[in-house]
């Protein structure tokens, strides 16, 4: 670890902060966007002084470049924003102290203490509040291939968070089910959208009715326009549509510097660092007590709606895509 020697006025100033004294550096492979956790790495160096170089791309392609260069990989942390991931890299992660995944909510646990939860965010249906009644909202995420829903409903196959929702999709109810709803879709005129951001921007031009998102995106267009023309619900208790989904970080077995990634992995379940998450970035805090705004649902309906599903279901990524390419969404 690197040291640096202050003197005069800046030794004072140290001296009164103690975390600052030492700064060393790593390495963070992040499938987490830039404008989403950015002001948190910052926020990071400035307490603990510790150096992050980040790298941002999609969870996937980061851990693809992980395996790729395996224990030559320059990473320190991998910070995904899906459990799928974090499960598939798990061998690769040094083991976390128990009482790191202790203070965890119990939902969002991970009991191998191979890596740890940061955040977690549900499966939400979008919708017109110009176009759609109450009535007409569906009670699953299956009636979406009703013929009235035709070429109305929006969708995202190459994102993530849609991704894992099919890997749930499979595991829950089978490969062959999966496989006939995304067909039923299709055939029913669904709209792929880049992300969960254009299909909600879709629904306010009028160039569908419905969309299938996560649910911290909606608050960023309200945020700026309390008459949005998007609402967003959620679909009958236990319902494959409202899966919840969690962010996760873990430290490389191959890193050099586990005491200063052990410190970024504090951090990020640390009060301070929760209440960003959910304040800024609208996601659910991992920890208790920390006080949700009123674009999310109070922890207790986050518990009645979201379907039990074994976060290590969500595994296998490849049967996802796999099955996506034979549906012919990819």
């Amino acid at each position: 670890m690197k040291k640096y020697f202050a003197s005069g006025i800046a030794a004072a100033v140290l001296a009164v902060v103690p975390a600052m004294v030492s700064a060393g550096e790593i390495t963070l492979y992040s499938g987490r966007g830039e404008a989403l956790v950015g002001e948190l790495v910052k926020q990071f160096q400035s307490e603990t002084g510790v150096k992050v170089n980040a790298r941002f791309g999609s969870t996937s392609e980061m851990a693809t470049l992980l395996k790729e260069e395996g224990a030559r990989s320059p990473a320190d942390v991998f910070w995904g924003q899906e459990a799928g991931s974090l499960i598939t890299l798990a061998p690769e992660f040094a083991p976390l102290p128990a009482s790191v995944n202790a203070g965890i909510a119990a939902p969002f646990r991970n009991e191998a203490n191979s890596w740890v939860a940061t955040s977690a965010r549900t499966r939400t249906l979008v919708y017109s509040k110009e176009r759609v009644k109450e009535a007409e909202l569906p009670l699953s995420v299956k009636d979406l291939t009703d013929p009235k829903f035709k070429g109305r409903v929006a969708w995202a196959p190459t994102n993530g968070s849609f991704q894992a929702f099919i890997t749930a999709f499979r595991a829950i109810e089978g490969e062959a089910t999966a496989k006939a709803w995304l067909q039923a879709m299709k055939a029913n005129g669904a709209k792929a959208y880049r992300n969960n951001g254009t299909q909600i921007e879709g629904i306010a031009n009028g160039e569908v009715d419905f969309g299938l998102v996560n649910n911290y995106y909606l608050g960023r267009y309200t945020a700026r326009d309390a008459n949005y023309p998007v609402a967003q619900g959620h679909f009958r208790a236990g319902d494959l549509g409202n899966l919840a989904l969690v962010a996760g970080v873990g430290i490389m077995a191959s890193s050099d510097n586990k005491a200063d990634a052990q410190k970024f992995v504090d951090f990020l379940i640390s009060k301070g660092a929760q209440d960003f998450i959910t304040q800024k970035g609208n996601e659910y805090a991992v920890i208790p007590g920390i006080a949700s705004p009123p674009t999310l649902e109070p922890y207790g309906t986050l518990l009645e709606i979201t379907p039990k599903v074994d976060i290590a279901a969500l595994a296998d990524l490849d049967g996802t895509l796999k099955l996506l390419r034979e549906v012919g969404l990819l």
